[in-house]
């Protein structure tokens, strides 16, 4: 079978955790692991563009017979070649391309599924959930954070989904989304102090009990959160919803989140370090649920 030249249908958005699909393509790497391509996914990849949610985890599985993943990655095909992650030629959205996920499994010769097997997806709940605990309070804490620094900026920027100041996306540096929680770091360099943001005399402690008090306004409502799809496709546009009080967030992201803020607790640290003489401001977020029975 030829590779596929459509994007992978994901049903990671909506939640799910368990998919039925059929194998399309497989093939052996040069590290010995198969990389499987299939129709339909319930497994969400890590994208080496905006690795922050690693890959979940999980199996596939046709009748007695499975597969432990061990890695799930966004890959590239024009048809005639499979590229994973980083080894891409082009940007996603490329025409002329197919975006897909691929699960990579062990395996001797002979071993795995074979191209037009039908399979079921299963991916870790446990994990998947937990992981979609951190990156939600990953949302929240980055949008309380930029209300809580807006009385720093002296010149105007993009605003954030709840319209004050952007701090998070003009000096994030990197963010590393785990289960029940996120470590962001931002630098706090010349580049920002140019577009007007005022390092001096930041007091990390007081910023922190800022952002804490909006994080428990905000969980206290219990919210919905909702993920709007363009389409099922890997590739389509995706964006993170959750009615807050009196306003609503929206969020571009192609991550997983908890359906609602009910029953939980997300809280910040912030401290503030040297990089190379350059201020570097990191803040840890931890995020309780509640425990299924």
């Amino acid at each position: 079978m030829a590779l596929p030249i459509t994007d992978t249908r994901v049903t990671y958005p909506q939640g799910a955790v368990e998919s039925a699909s059929r194998v399309l393509h497989v093939e052996v790497r040069d590290d010995g692991r198969r990389a499987v391509l299939l129709d339909t996914t319930a497994f969400h990849p890590v994208d080496h563009a905006w690795p922050d949610q690693g890959p979940d985890r999980g199996e596939l599985v046709t009748g007695a017979r499975r597969w432990t993943v061990v890695d799930c990655v966004v890959g590239a095909t024009d048809g005639t070649a499979l590229h994973l992650g980083a080894e891409s030629p082009v940007r996603k959205g490329t025409e002329g391309w197919a975006f897909v996920v691929v699960h990579l499994i062990e395996g001797t010769d002979g071993d795995g599924p074979a191209e037009g097997d039908d399979v079921v997806v299963r991916v870790d709940s446990a994990y998947r959930a937990a992981v979609s605990a951190g990156h939600t309070g990953c949302h929240l804490a980055s949008l309380a954070l930029n209300r809580a620094l807006a009385d720093r900026w002296k010149k105007d920027v993009a605003p954030d989904a709840l319209g004050a100041p952007n701090f998070d996306a003009l000096a994030i540096e990197t963010t590393v989304i785990g289960e029940f929680g996120s470590v962001d770091t931002y630098r706090l360099g010349k580049s920002l102090r140019r577009k007007g943001f005022s390092t001096a005399d930041l007091d990390t402690a007081a910023t922190a009990a800022a952002v804490n008090a909006t994080l428990a306004e905000w969980t206290a409502t219990e919210a919905s959160i909702g993920i709007a799809v363009d389409g099922p496709g890997l590739t389509d546009r995706r964006r993170w919803i959750c009615d807050l009080p009196g306003e609503r967030a929206e969020i571009p992201c192609g991550g997983t989140h908890l359906g609602s803020l009910a029953g939980t607790d997300v809280t910040v640290r912030l401290e503030l370090a040297d990089a190379d003489g350059t201020p570097v401001l990191r803040m840890d977020t931890r995020v309780g649920v509640p425990v299924p029975a």
